[in-house]
């Protein structure tokens, strides 16, 4: 493959700025950086670009879109969902699967794990079935449990070294020991979906807990006489806090004043995405339970369901300009919290996650207005 580079665009790297900059690329890696006062690559293909340039977006939580959702039997829906949200900017995905049966979630783990290997996943998710009944949200309570050891080793078996994350809340007996083998096994442990009191998230961070999973979200809320899980993780040096920046989940005031706390390298924008993402309105299936999508809001159908929102129809692109837009946060902090952050926190900060020579190709080029122009997944335009 020839080399190119990118000229002409605003190209975001985690010194800063070059604007005017340029990017090279050859063989899907990123081979240089610079601005008008370096040289181009010579022989390098000029692709003229405007707007910004910044790293692919990285999305640890999201359950599907296009239609589609990453516990569909056939293969093809599965890459549909990853297709589409490629189109959007995320080059680096997990892929979320919701509480089911123990014995069900393994086989839909071990069937997302050749989509692993297969590089079009960096991983699995598992959002329960280890979830309090009291703040399960889109999460059918009939199938949630605490997590027994048996139960434990038994997905983290299916996934072969794939399960890259596990959401329980901690309170549930046996919680602490399961975070603990997570930890050890390499395997982050995100706190959610809890009625935890401020003492028991804090015993879950001290046992290996470094993620919160959609903060505020299916989570006891922040009370000044009982601070819950928010109160013990947005302090907690240890732990990255995920915001759901759709403008639904969480007011932009919110994300804003959570993301300068946590700051740029604990905050971590998700899109919680369920299948309706870039798919339109309908009536949707998540885990077994009826999902009504109007205007782009996901909520569980039935009345009896007190209204609660049932994942996002968000995409990464949609959640970068929310952030710079809405939030007041600056593209530097945007840049972070969608691409840089995450992909450190997978472990994958020395192949993706920025601008930097011998990374991956994987780049998103956006307008001045912030919506998606291009999109470069390992140097192949999508």
């Amino acid at each position: 493959m020839s080399a190119f580079v990118l000229t002409g665009g605003k190209v975001v790297t985690g010194a800063g700025v070059l604007d005017p900059g340029w990017l090279a690329i050859s063989d899907g890696v990123i081979i240089g950086v610079g601005d008008h006062t370096a040289s181009i690559p010579r022989d390098a293909r000029e692709i003229p670009v405007s707007g910004w340039v910044v790293p692919g977006f990285v999305d640890i939580h999201c359950h599907g879109g296009g239609g589609s959702a990453f516990w569909e039997p056939d293969q093809e829906d599965v890459l549909r969902a990853v297709a589409t949200h490629r189109a959007h900017g995320t080059t680096t995905m997990l892929a979320s699967l919701v509480s089911r049966p123990v014995d069900e979630l393994a086989k839909q783990t071990a069937a997302l794990a050749e989509l692993v290997d297969d590089g079009f996943l960096a991983g699995v998710h598992l959002e329960g079935p280890f979830l309090s009944a009291a703040r399960c949200g889109a999460h059918d309570p009939a199938v949630l449990r605490p997590p027994s050891p048996e139960a434990v080793r038994m997905l983290l078996d299916a996934g072969r070294d794939t399960v890259r994350m596990v959401t329980l809340a901690p309170e549930l007996d046996g919680s602490l020991d399961a975070i603990r083998r997570l930890a050890d096994d390499g395997v982050l442990a995100a706190i959610g979906h809890t009625d935890a009191v401020v003492g028991q998230a804090r015993a879950a961070v001290d046992a290996g807990a470094t993620v919160a999973t959609h903060l505020f979200n299916g989570m006891r809320p922040l009370h000044h006489r009982e601070p819950g899980p928010v109160g013990a993780v947005i302090q907690d040096e240890r732990v990255t806090v995920e915001l759901i920046c759709d403008l639904v989940h969480l007011h932009p005031d919110i994300v804003s004043m959570m993301a300068r706390f946590a700051g740029a390298e604990r905050t971590v924008l998700v899109t919680d995405a369920m299948a309706a993402a870039a798919a339109g309105d309908g009536v949707y299936d998540v885990g077994g339970l009826e999902v009504t999508v109007r205007d782009g809001v996901s909520m569980l159908a039935g009345a009896d369901q007190d209204g609660a929102i049932a994942g996002s129809t968000l995409t990464m692109d949609r959640a970068f300009r929310h952030f710079v837009r809405d939030a007041g946060m600056s593209i530097e902090d945007a840049v972070a919290a969608t691409a840089t952050c995450p992909a450190r926190l997978l472990g994958l900060g020395d192949t993706t996650g920025a601008l930097h020579p011998a990374l991956a190709a994987d780049v998103v080029v956006l307008d001045d207005e912030l919506r998606i122009s291009r999109v470069l997944c390992r140097g192949e335009w999508m």
